[in-house]
């Protein structure tokens, strides 16, 4: 293949269309993610934001129709990514940026990863958990801004202490006491507030932090941080408003209570062992590896500065994992 470039979707997105105008792809290659060997000499004909038809050979359009010449090019349909955080991204000034940027600037700048992520040929993502999510996802939605197709998560959900306590990690005085709708929950009552708030704000599914994480400024990395109880409070709710629950893990019993739970999806899953996989099999839960970010963050742990040093050990353990 000379050049993979992903097609299908970003070209509705693309794209003004006139009415009644369709749209010709020439593609030298298609992938089309149900044959084996990629096709070759295709013609895609998108009519409106809707793929009509996918025909061999290349078709001439009509004079009013476009077309597209991607002969030299291998086409393929969108590429999904189900765990990515468009708010934000990794950097040795991440840690201050929550005392020094305002919604506004997380929002503007997202649009930049928004439009990187589609362009990279994602087409559509979940969004498990930022400042702006939802609203990015709105935006894109409107036409107001050039993205994927997202599925928000609103805020993460955790426990007090937990991987995504909003205040881990600032002096005593300004940790306060978050409670549901800063998305930290302790006890059943909580556990189903917290699930209604990320629904009235336009959540489309939930995300927990079942264990410890890397990067929280907070010392352990994977222990439990939800009793099984809640996790199944958080399930039963979600599930009442037509929402799934993804669950970030690296400790093995963390990850044993979210499954016996009901969650969909296992994210990270570093340590998990073959008790583990076998009650994934049991209640048919999904794993997201998101292997891409273990690399990343070990590399940066070996770099002075970059992390707070309560994370360089934790990113040094479990990031090779």
């Amino acid at each position: 293949m000379k050049y993979i470039k992903n097609i299908s979707i970003v070209i509705c997105l693309m794209i003004s269309f006139s009415f009644g105008q369709k749209t010709y792809i020439h593609a030298g290659k298609l992938i089309d993610g149900v044959t084996d060997i990629p096709i070759e000499m295709v013609t895609i004909v998108i009519n409106g934001n809707i793929i009509q038809s996918v025909l061999r050979g290349y078709l001439n359009p009509d004079p009013n129709d476009k077309l597209i010449n991607l002969r030299e090019y291998t086409v393929l349909p969108g590429l999904m990514d189900m765990h990515t955080h468009l708010s934000g991204e990794s950097n040795p000034k991440r840690y201050m940026e929550r005392f020094t940027m305002d919604l506004d600037d997380y929002a503007y700048r997202s649009i930049q990863f928004a439009e990187r992520t589609l362009m990279a040929g994602f087409t559509t993502v979940r969004d498990l958990g930022g400042p702006v999510n939802t609203s990015l996802r709105d935006a894109i939605n409107k036409q107001y801004l050039i993205g994927p197709r997202i599925y928000s998560a609103g805020k993460s959900l955790a426990t007090t202490g937990g991987h995504a306590d909003p205040t881990n990690g600032m002096r005593f005085e300004l940790m306060g006491n978050p409670g549901p709708a800063e998305g930290v929950v302790n006890g059943i009552s909580d556990a189903r507030k917290a699930v209604r708030q990320q629904y009235k704000n336009g959540a489309d599914l939930i995300k927990i932090t079942a264990t410890g994480g890397v990067l929280s400024v907070a010392k352990s990395g994977e222990n439990p941080q939800f009793k099984e109880e809640e996790i199944q409070a958080i399930v039963e709710t979600a599930s009442d408003y037509n929402m799934h629950v993804a669950a970030h893990a690296h400790g093995a019993e963390g990850m044993k209570r979210a499954v016996r739970a009901g969650v969909r999806s296992i994210e990270h899953g570093t340590l998990m062992d073959e008790e583990t996989m076998g009650l994934m099999k049991k209640y048919g839960t999904y794993y997201v590896p998101t292997i891409s970010a273990g690399e990343f963050v070990a590399e940066k742990a070996k770099l002075d500065g970059y992390y707070p040093e309560i994370i360089r050990p934790k990113a040094a353990k479990i990031g090779p994992q």
